[in-house]
């Protein structure tokens, strides 16, 4: 169901996977569980951080409710499950100073038309320029290079397509990359194992961020993912658009960007509520 309804990414599956075999080895026949023998699930799970707590009982839940969908069940005992508060963890953030240095070593460095330079400076402006997953950027093909349209066709997870802006920088950071990277490659940026991986272009940025002399503790492609969308939100992106470029299903992890312009947000009710400019009656 997860694979063919939802469209759900290959690790979301082994994830679910790995949680459901977890439960079975803990209470035997998970499809059989009472609400009596979930109940036990909490002890059992005690020392096991609260975010891991609530990702295994939301996969019981679903299991569960699966269950109940297609008749093979006709109670759902999944209430006997824990609900820890779990607190999703601020993103970690880069200053538009030190953003600034990164593309400064990095531009300084594609100075020299040599291809790793051209590379890198091509995988920074897609990272901050358009928000995009490590494993989107790495993935992209050939053919989603913008040809007249401003804009990149992503898959990201799920397998679900988003249309991406890249701006003027980019497609000029691209197209010089594309004319040095010599592959004949479906991949934009080609490997010999199909295409860059993930764990490459982490250590390219991190050795990118000790060259531009930042803490490398600080500087991932997640972390240039999040800053591109707290500095949108301060430039005044709306949550909305922020969530249909960064392609979240949910709103509500839009939302966690919210909390580095807190300022700007109870300034903006402040001045633009209808009632902000009336005086209090006595």
């Amino acid at each position: 169901m997860l694979a063919a309804e939802r469209g759900a990414a290959r690790n979301t599956l082994a994830a679910y996977r790995r949680d459901l075999e977890g439960a079975e080895e803990l209470l035997g026949d998970l499809a059989g569980a009472d609400r009596d023998r979930l109940g036990t699930l909490a002890g059992k799970w005690a020392e096991l951080a609260p975010s891991s707590v609530a990702r295994k009982s939301s996969a019981l839940r679903q299991f569960f409710g699966f269950l109940v969908d297609e008749g093979l069940r006709k109670d759902d005992p999944s209430a006997a499950l824990p609900r820890p508060a779990a607190r999703r963890p601020l993103p970690k953030i880069l200053t538009h100073a030190e953003v600034e240095a990164l593309f400064a070593r990095a531009e300084l460095e594609a100075d020299s038309d040599r291809p790793p330079g051209l590379r890198m400076l091509a995988l920074l402006e897609l990272l901050y320029g358009s928000g995009l997953r490590a494993s989107e950027l790495v993935g992209l093909p050939v053919a989603a290079v913008p040809r007249d349209a401003p804009f990149l066709t992503v898959t990201g997870k799920g397998s679900q397509q988003r249309m991406v802006p890249v701006s003027r920088r980019a497609q000029q950071a691209l197209a010089r990359w594309m004319a040095v990277r010599g592959s004949d490659s479906a991949f934009i940026f080609p490997s010999r194992n199909k295409h860059l991986t993930r764990i490459r272009l982490y250590q390219l940025v991190k050795e990118l961020a000790v060259r531009a002399g930042l803490d490398p503790a600080k500087v991932s492609p997640h972390v240039l993912r999040h800053a591109f969308a707290t500095h949108l939100l301060e430039g005044g992106a709306d949550l909305r658009v922020l969530q249909t470029l960064l392609g979240h299903a949910d709103i509500a992890t839009t939302q966690i960007y919210t909390h580095v312009d807190s300022a700007r947000l109870v300034a903006l009710v402040n001045e633009r509520h209808p009632l902000a400019g009336k005086p209090r009656s006595v």
